[in-house]
């Protein structure tokens, strides 16, 4: 039972690391138009996530380090729970 649920745990941070990747490479391509499609389930599957970081840390400027930030702590808290069930 232990491996199922690290092995959903794995995945499921590596799926939510994938759809920031994809949205912030969306932002630079096209910067107001993710709506529709894949942009709009990207932002909306990494919004609740990425809105919670901008409330802790403001942007500098014209750069958002949301996902930056978002992307060390899913990885450090998918660390951490893997260790625990290992």
């Amino acid at each position: 039972m232990k491996e199922y649920l690290a092995l959903f745990i794995d995945i499921f941070g590596e799926i939510i690391i994938l759809a920031i990747l994809i949205r912030v490479i969306m932002s630079w391509i096209r910067p107001m138009g993710n709506k529709g499609g894949l942009g709009s389930f990207v932002f909306e599957i990494t919004e609740p996530l990425l809105s919670f970081f901008r409330k802790i840390i403001p942007r500098m400027g014209m750069f958002d380090l949301s996902p930056i930030i978002a992307l060390f702590a899913i990885e450090i808290v998918r660390s951490f729970l893997l260790s625990l069930l290992m």
